[in-house]
């Protein structure tokens, strides 16, 4: 595995981040790796290397570089739930849809511009609340977005202006969502809501619950991690990727 530290440069600021790469000579797809709302650390590293070691460069940017560089979460050993809080929309705030979009094009162009990286699709990959910014990469790049899926994502569909299922008419890439059970950030009623907007739009998706799998299950620091279920969504990721991108 070759691995190194990188930076890019947006109309915002500079991302700090992480690339991935399997051992080999010959060029490979790009995968974006978007975070949970924990940030850069050594579970997402552990996640965006083992994905790289099934053929491809990842690059996993930090998506929260407008407020800090990692780690995102620096309290003392047992913060409150007021500091968790008012933590989390520090970090959320600036990521505005727009935003959103802008940094996706950003990364994608990082990707395209590396010699490691072939020239054909690429895919993008987010948890809980980038599940909806892997939905707006792959709206703003339907030139080089092949698939994206979203892990446990929050709030995929609602009826505000800004909901992420709008950007569905802008999306070629294949899709696939993998949600949580008695999730808050997307009840069972916003599955079926998306679902049905998935079908209206009529590409390629698939979206499914994963049974005895809450809120951040694919995630190994997470306290509800599910590993039996966590291996089942690496496998679903990997064969998405395997089918779209190479």
């Amino acid at each position: 595995m070759i691995e190194g530290e990188i930076e890019i440069r947006t109309s915002d600021g500079v991302s700090d981040g992480f690339l991935y790469r399997a051992e080999g000579l010959r060029p490979m797809p790009g995968i974006i790796h978007l975070t949970d709302i924990g940030g850069i650390r050594p579970s997402q590293h552990a996640m965006a290397r083992r994905l790289a070691e099934q053929g491809y460069c990842v690059l996993m940017p930090n998506v929260f570089y407008r407020t800090g560089r990692p780690p995102v979460f620096n309290f003392p050993a047992d913060p409150t739930e007021e500091q968790r809080r008012l933590r989390f929309a520090e970090l959320v705030g600036p990521l505005t849809p727009e935003a959103m979009e802008r940094d996706g094009v950003y990364y994608v162009d990082f990707l395209a511009a590396n010699g490691s990286v072939s020239p054909g699709a690429m895919g993008v990959v987010g948890y809980c609340f980038t599940g909806s910014m892997a939905m707006r990469t792959a709206a703003a790049r339907p030139d080089r977005i092949g698939a994206a899926a979203a892990f446990h994502g929050g709030g995929l569909f609602s009826d505000a202006p800004t909901s992420p299922h709008l950007v569905l008419p802008r999306i070629q890439a294949w899709l696939y969502f993998g949600h949580a059970i008695n999730d808050r950030s997307m009840p069972e009623d916003a599955i079926q809501k998306l679902d049905q907007a998935l079908e209206a739009w009529g590409g390629k998706y698939e979206s499914e619950v994963y049974q005895g799998a809450y809120h951040g299950w694919t995630v190994p620091d997470s306290p509800v991690y599910n590993p039996l279920q966590a291996e089942r969504a690496f496998e679903k990721q990997t064969e998405l990727f395997e089918k779209t991108l190479k």
